[in-house]
């Protein structure tokens, strides 16, 4: 590279890291487009649009209940994949939309939800609603080529035998769609529609196209349901929540870079430059495609931050070590990031594909989860591999080419790792195990397997006028500490409604006692507004409904399939990459002591345990994935070479020293990151920040103690079988060889 070259691409990424840095803080034009600002976020964070239904039937079943509460989860996915639907009372709905704060444009665009029918000329009805499992608008060429806007349907099992029969009865005859007993379609049959798909045609725009897809979508719930009140509410966590992950973050990010620049020299300050680069690319990338930002959400950027500095570590740890070796340093930063490539590949991979896998199949969090995390990877991706490399080599030629630039490679005799197997594995037992016994312990005491949230278990939410108005602040400095004092719990969400002083507090159950309790110091301290009843007396505006839990156990059944089905294609993927299946089954074992001792946390600690636990588990299940492959991807390497290592043992041993500058750097670094979460949060942030802390703990524990001595007792084990079937066929050769060789004397005796 000319050094004339090497200035341009040093202007061009100073220019590029001003303009992106600029984009995130400030924007662009009169609406600061591209701003960090501007990114929207959930209602944990920023609060958004409470719409409740009511069943028109006054006894709703529970199953039905359950059933319109999942269907409507799937169906608000599409406004957020953060809003939650939740039941209140017997017959009640919740749906929580963040971002937004037009409540009259979501119900026009959600419709009413009524019942929905299709109907034969003479009035009888084939099916309802409830068999329609989806309702698209979409757009197809008619027999002139031209465009036309149509609905797609399709049905059920036995939606889809019993349209089948009525079309093929009815053909030429027309079936009617019948929302709320208004005859909203009524297309004609032009033939036998057996395979559960049809696609209403006519004279339709996309919006009328839309909109009929909608009104069927809302007609295939379960219950008949009508609107009773919306509201636009606050951050259910404070506005203090989003302030202090922000801060924790900045702090994390300038301790990360500190330690990266004292650890590795000038290419220190480069992953320095590339963090940062990345970072505001991250930014403007959630604002550009629309992302919803939450807690979960927050985790997944926290993780990729971890991945970015891993990629950067992993480089620079082998360019270090073929320094060391005696190459130059321009070729061992050729041979550094050549060699590093599969390690950062293979791990980054395996976490998208479980990030794919995720927003295919889950709802809600997960989902916003597994978005947000993998544009981060492929972020950190580009900054790692593309970024930090032309200004590495940019650097060179610009006089970086002394192996002072790099610093000293940390040096470490070789640690017996598989000799002290038993040791490691005994613990590893008693930390997976230790979950288990607390939950068992913790029911006796009466107090619960685990300390479940009101997102697992549900709760109760109070909603109270007051006299005067109180700020965000106010909620969360001066009323919450005394709703503490009175449940003794600090688990409370709250939510200012707008344009008024009514606030809503979801807190966990409470009895009749405590919710008399709560009235008696919430009006004592700062006076509930009044209002007449029935009788004509003043009674105080507040108002306790039970309600169930924002995360349904179908959802749960969702999100626990979607992980498995994840885990299942990262391991297929590991074993494709590395052809062994030894690999991938110690990468489940090791990720299963991983998950179990986060799990532990929750039990022995009595975390609160809520939706910032499926996130936790997912970032432990992804953290603990690419830390492993690093020390895999080096065993492979050296296996290639098993004839200049001594044993297996010394093979497996070779390579987890080889890979232990990456194990503690990136452990460090992604630790560093979280604590400071854990330290400037709110206590709903330590709550998130604590069992991550204790998973990288566990992740650094695994990859170094577990992996390799697992994989080392397969590998041994098959080794040892191979050794004595090729010594019983060598046997059994001698033998042969012994009787044939008997044979020839007998016959030249004869």
């Amino acid at each position: 590279m000319k050094k004339r070259n090497a200035w341009i691409i040093l202007a061009v990424h100073a220019i590029a890291l001003v303009l992106l840095i600029y984009t995130a803080f400030v924007g662009w034009g009169t609406t600061g487009s591209g701003a960090a600002k501007n990114i929207k976020l959930g209602l944990d964070l920023e609060g958004g649009v409470s719409i409740t239904y009511q069943a028109v039937d006054p006894n709703p079943s529970a199953e039905d209940m359950a059933d319109t509460v999942y269907k409507l989860q799937q169906r608000v996915d599409g406004y957020s994949t953060e809003a939650s639907v939740y039941q209140e009372g017997s017959n009640r709905i919740n749906i929580e939309i963040p971002g937004v704060s037009n409540a009259d444009e979501i119900l026009e665009d959600l419709g009413k939800p009524g019942s929905l029918e299709f109907q034969l000329e003479d009035g009888t009805v084939i099916l309802d609603g409830t068999h329609v499992t989806s309702a698209e608008a979409a757009s197809q060429k008619d027999n002139m080529n031209n465009t036309e806007y149509v609905v797609q349907l399709e049905f059920d099992k036995e939606g889809t035998e019993k349209f089948g029969d009525a079309t093929s009865a009815n053909v030429g005859k027309n079936i009617a769609i019948v929302y709320d007993g208004e005859t909203i379609s009524a297309p004609r049959v032009k033939e036998a529609i057996t395979d559960g798909k049809c696609v209403i045609s006519g004279s339709f725009t996309i919006d009328s196209a839309q909109e009929l897809a909608s009104f069927i979508r809302i007609g295939s719930l379960s219950l008949e349901l009508e609107e009773i009140r919306s509201n636009v509410v606050g951050a259910q966590l404070g506005q203090k929540a989003l302030s202090t992950s922000l801060r924790g973050g900045i702090i994390g990010l300038a301790l990360v870079i500190l330690i990266m620049v004292v650890a590795y020299k000038v290419p220190g300050i480069i992953a320095g430059f590339a963090l940062i680069l990345y970072a505001a690319l991250d930014l403007v990338a959630i604002n550009a495609f629309d992302m919803t930002l939450t807690l979960p959400g927050i985790a997944g950027v926290i993780l990729s931050i971890g991945m970015a500095v891993d990629a950067n570590v992993i480089i620079y740890a082998r360019i270090r070590e073929e320094i060391a070796s005696g190459k130059s340093v321009k070729s061992s930063v050729d041979i550094g990031f050549k060699k590093a490539l599969t390690a950062i590949i293979d791990g980054n991979v395996t976490t998208l594909i479980a990030c794919f896998v995720l927003n295919l199949m889950a709802t809600g969090s997960v989902k916003g989860f597994a978005q947000s995390l993998a544009l981060g990877i492929v972020l950190s991706m580009f900054t790692a591999l593309v970024i930090s490399r032309l200004l590495v080599n940019a650097c060179y030629t610009l006089g970086m080419q002394d192996e002072k630039y790099f610093g000293k490679a940390l040096k470490f005799n070789r640690l017996h790792i598989i000799g002290k197997r038993k040791i490691f594995f005994a613990i590893a037992l008693i930390c997976m195990i230790s979950g288990p016994v607390f939950c068992l312990i913790n029911n006796a005491a009466g107090n619960g397997a685990l300390n479940l949230s009101m997102e697992f278990r549900g709760g109760t939410s109070t909603d109270v006028t007051f006299e005067d108005s109180y700020t965000i602040e106010d909620i969360d400095s001066k009323i919450k500490p005394v709703i503490q004092d009175v449940i003794g719990d600090a688990q409370i969400q709250s939510q200012k409604v707008a344009g008024g002083n009514e606030i809503i507090f979801k807190t966990r159950q409470l009895s009749v006692d405590e919710r008399q309790q709560l009235t008696e110091a919430l009006d004592k301290e700062f006076k509930i507004a009044t209002y007449k009843d029935n009788e004509g007396n003043d009674a105080p505006s507040i108002n306790y409904e039970t309600i169930s839990s924002t995360i349904s156990n179908e959802m749960r059944r969702d999100a626990v399939i979607a992980v498995i089905i994840a885990v299942v294609c990262m391991l297929i993927y590991i074993w494709f990459r590395f052809s062994d299946v030894r690999f991938a089954s110690s990468a489940v074992l090791a990720l299963i002591h991983d998950v179990l001792l986060v799990f532990a946390s929750y039990a022995i600690i009595r975390i609160s345990v809520g939706n910032t636990f499926i996130a936790a588990m997912l970032t432990i299940v992804g953290y603990s994935i690419n830390a492993t492959i690093v020390i895999f991807d080096r065993v492979r390497e050296n296996l290639k070479e098993r004839r200049s290592f001594d044993s297996l043992e010394d093979l497996v041993d070779y390579s987890i020293t080889s890979t232990m500058t990456r194990s503690i750097y990136t452990s460090l670094t992604t630790f560093v990151t979280i604590a400071c979460l854990f330290v400037v949060g709110v206590p709903s942030i330590r709550e998130f920040a604590l069992p991550l802390m204790v998973g990288i703990v566990a992740g650094a524990f695994s990859s170094v103690c577990l992996t390799g001595p697992i994989w080392y007792v397969l590998r041994f084990a098959k080794d040892k079988k191979d050794q004595a079937a090729q010594k019983a066929a060598q046997q059994a050769k001698a033998e042969q060889k012994i009787t044939a060789s008997k044979k020839k004397k007998k016959s030249a005796k004869k």
